[in-house]
């Protein structure tokens, strides 16, 4: 048996148990989520939602990207809803393997964006799901890939990349070069999850994944190591959960 599949189980991870005084709950975590996920419970999470680093500089290929549209259409500004991110080194490397050995010991089904980078962590599976962003002929892919645990067909969830960033579409306005739209995840959760399910997000990011579980009403905890990404999602989650109350 390969490295990958055969992961160890941590000895006795204490517990944690949320303040569930609000239902859903919503808790994030501003730490590295290998050192955090050791004190959950094997099995503590019904599904794990999570986007990993692709180790592909993700920031440094949107800049690229919107460069080479500045260049072909003469602007000084990226223009079609491009942005330019400082350039950082948090999607330099994939997960260790002990990243992924935690995560398949606390969590009972997953859903992994980008599993295409993952072949070495992750089993065969043929229940796939591909995010079609309309998006052809361009510097960047047409969609993204995300492997799931589920002995389930393939599915496309179809939304371009205008429309997903859209203010209408978007709560808190666009600032992670990765960032994934809300109703990518409750789609994810519609088709994925069932009504009581615990979910887990590790790379929280812009927070687009709990917001879309406060919506439907599923417990969530999240990591988020970065400071900068973490409080940018504090704010976007509290101002959209203000904006509930008001309903």
């Amino acid at each position: 048996m390969n490295e990958a599949n055969n992961f160890q189980i941590a000895e006795n991870p204490p517990l944690v148990i949320p303040d569930v005084s609000n239902c859903p709950f919503s808790i994030v975590f501003n730490e590295d989520c290998v050192q955090g996920l050791k004190r959950f419970a094997d099995n503590y999470f019904d599904l794990a939602i999570v986007d990993p680093p692709y180790g592909i500089g993700a920031d440094k290929a949107q800049n690229n990207a919107a460069m080479q549209r500045i260049k072909a259409e003469g602007k000084s500004k990226a223009g079609r809803g491009w942005k330019l991110y400082a350039d950082t080194d948090w999607d330099n490397e994939i997960p260790t393997f002990e990243y992924w050995e935690q995560l398949f010991r606390v969590s009972k089904n997953q859903i992994v964006w980008g599993g295409n980078y993952f072949t070495e962590y992750l089993p065969p599976s043929m229940g796939w799901v591909m995010w079609d962003k309309g998006q052809r002929d361009f510097s960047l892919a047409d969609g993204e890939l995300a492997w799931t645990s589920f002995n389930k067909a393939l599915r496309i969830f179809e939304m371009s990349r205008g429309k997903a960033l859209a203010k209408n579409n978007e709560q808190g306005g666009r600032f992670h070069p990765t960032q994934k739209p809300e109703m990518l995840y409750s789609w994810i959760l519609q088709n994925y999850a069932k009504q009581g399910d615990l979910i887990l997000d590790t790379h929280l990011g812009s927070g687009s994944s709990r917001i879309a579980a406060y919506k439907g009403g599923f417990n969530f905890v999240g990591f988020e190591i970065n400071e900068h990404y973490y409080e940018k999602q504090e704010k976007r989650f509290k101002n959209f959960s203000a904006q509930q109350r008001l309903f």
